[in-house]
């Protein structure tokens, strides 16, 4: 099996980014985000447990009805884990499949903001953490998004803190917009291809 490592972090750490350097380098990383909206769209076993949770109209003229699907989540702890409990297998078997086409000296990723909440670090070697202040990734975000303050905050205040991702991280990649990425990056990937199975601890950084 191939080296899998999970990328993970808040809203505006720079995630995405340090996903697009680690494919320029030459590593795979299948984008969670990406591939659960494909899943939802064409997997029937998903079509059809979200037509019986939500109703019928939560696909219509063949695309997903994210209105409906987003007002049916909203404010409401029970429904959102109701539907990841649909998606979210989905998607780890997915990513299982995936993961089977790379040869076993190979490194590969997963992206996922979520990726301890949705129960994917049981599917990954090693977690990587991508790190960012708070007040730089909500003017990231806002930036990004086009959203306002306020918005990016329920979000944030939505996902698991930081502090507890940073406490089941491997390793630590620091997106503050002073200490250079591509160093950061090497350095795993030069870890990882030596095939050592110890990374510099998160909790000591």
């Amino acid at each position: 099996m191939a080296i899998k490592i999970g990328i993970t972090g808040g809203i505006g750490s720079g995630k995405s980014v340090v996903s697009r350097l680690l494919e320029v380098m030459g590593i795979p990383v299948y984008i969670s985000d990406v591939e659960a909206k494909r899943i939802t769209l064409t997997d029937e076993v998903v079509r059809r447990r979200l037509s019986v949770l939500v109703g019928e109209d939560i696909y219509q003229n063949g695309e997903l009805n994210r209105t409906l699907l987003a007002s049916y989540m909203f404010g409401n702890p029970e429904h959102i884990k109701n539907v990841n409990g649909i998606i979210h297998p989905q998607v780890k078997e997915d990513f299982r499949r995936w993961s089977r086409c790379f040869s076993t000296d190979k490194i590969i990723g997963m992206e996922s903001a979520i990726l301890v909440e949705a129960g994917f670090k049981s599917e990954v070697d090693f977690l990587i953490m991508v790190y960012a202040p708070l007040e730089m990734r909500i003017e990231r975000a806002i930036k990004r998004d086009c959203s306002s303050k306020e918005l990016i905050m329920k979000r944030i205040q939505a996902q698991m803190s930081d502090e507890l991702k940073r406490e089941q991280a491997d390793f630590l990649i620091l997106n503050d917009g002073e200490m250079p990425l591509i160093p950061q990056v090497l350095e795993l990937i030069s870890l990882l291809s030596k095939n050592n199975h110890y990374l510099c601890s998160a909790k000591n950084n």
